[in-house]
């Protein structure tokens, strides 16, 4: 899950990235509400954290344009103005959420959790294809009942795949959910990371099938016989 990271504060936003990025999320940085506008209007993210107090463009200006193009994509706020008539204009503006600072990361990452649990359009917190499963509260993955153990960026192309099971997602597509704009993204490397993730699938019922010029697809392998299949 690709998200973005609006604070001017270099130390709190390299904290705050570090900390989510070991959650297994892919983070954007930026530092000013100018460049924050131009990344939300050519860029898709699954949530936006955004700080009010920005240089050259304010937080509620960023909300109200991001608004004004009708995405929908969750924004929580962080702030380090915790009046009512700060988070009344933060809401008004578009806001989902409102966080005052300072606050302890644990909560901005159940907040995380819980926006995008309300953001995903599958509305189910459990995701299953074939043999793996996916728990999208806890964003961890099972295969066979048995925990799936994957590396940040296996994790997002798995968690891309399985949130389209059965539907062709584009190497385009697969890359803006792994790689941030400061990564050096190319075909290879995310042939390499499918690569992976179907090793750790092998001898399972799902499989990530390859179309030529078109994507992968994650299916149920309709030949796979519980008997005879070999268990990780």
């Amino acid at each position: 899950m690709r998200l973005l990271l609006v604070e001017d504060n270099r130390q709190l936003s390299d904290w705050i990235a570090k900390s989510l990025r070991q959650e297994k999320y892919s983070v954007d940085c930026v530092y000013s509400g100018d460049d924050a506008d131009h990344v939300l209007s050519t860029e898709d993210y699954g949530l936006v954290i955004l700080d009010l107090s920005l240089p050259k463009l304010s937080g509620l200006e960023i909300l109200r344009r991001l608004r004004s193009r009708a995405s929908s994509v969750p924004v929580i706020i962080l702030t380090a103005s915790d009046t009512i008539d700060a988070r009344v204009a933060g809401l008004n503006s578009g806001a989902d959420d409102y966080l005052p600072k300072p606050f302890d990361i644990v909560e901005l990452e159940a907040r995380i959790r819980a926006h995008l649990r309300r953001a995903n359009v599958q509305q189910h917190s459990i995701v299953r294809c074939g043999e793996l499963e996916f728990d999208g509260n806890a964003r961890s993955f099972t295969l066979a009942g048995q925990p799936l153990t994957l590396t940040s960026r296996e994790h997002a192309v798995l968690e891309a795949l399985i949130l389209r099971a059965g539907s062709t997602v584009s190497k385009t597509s697969l890359a803006t959910k792994i790689f941030g704009f400061d990564d050096e993204a190319n075909p290879s490397a995310i042939e390499i990371y499918v690569h992976r993730v179907r090793k750790k699938l092998a001898g399972s019922s799902t499989s990530i099938v390859t179309l030529r010029g078109l994507g992968y697809v994650l299916k149920k392998n309709p030949d796979w016989k519980t008997a005879d299949a070999p268990r990780q």
